[in-house]
């Protein structure tokens, strides 16, 4: 089993920004995608950014384009999420995935993870 752990989350204003982190532990050998993901209430949960570990890769969702950046850390087992220019529709819990098998059909949706970690929330205020 992977074990995902997101931190970083929190209270910002309109414009702010923040630096997300995911740690990955347990059976990590094999992991090729991580991404992050996120869910407002009421919505279904969003694609926001996904990194190959083989060559580094990365993939955004329309919203969070030129804004948001991930990044990993093969030797921690980490991958962040840096967000900048929040917007209060950025407003959402923030969820780590991560998959063995990389599908370029499937990355941007949460079927093509196997592994979760619980979120972190990032609250946005005007």
């Amino acid at each position: 089993q992977v074990q995902l752990v997101e931190s970083g989350g929190g209270l910002v204003q309109v414009g702010g920004s923040l630096r997300l982190s995911c740690e990955a532990s347990g059976r990590t050998l094999g992991i090729t995608t991580m991404a992050w993901f996120r869910q407002a209430p009421g919505n279904e949960r969003e694609f926001v950014a996904a990194i190959r570990r083989s060559d580094g890769s990365t993939y955004y969702g329309d919203s969070v384009k030129g804004r948001f950046t991930i990044s990993g850390d093969d030797a921690k087992n980490t991958v962040y999420l840096q967000v900048n220019s929040l917007k209060p529709e950025d407003t959402a819990v923030y969820y780590c995935a991560a998959t063995r098998i990389f599908y370029s059909s499937t990355y941007a949706y949460a079927v093509g993870y196997n592994y979760w970690g619980q979120g972190t929330q990032v609250t946005v205020t005007s």
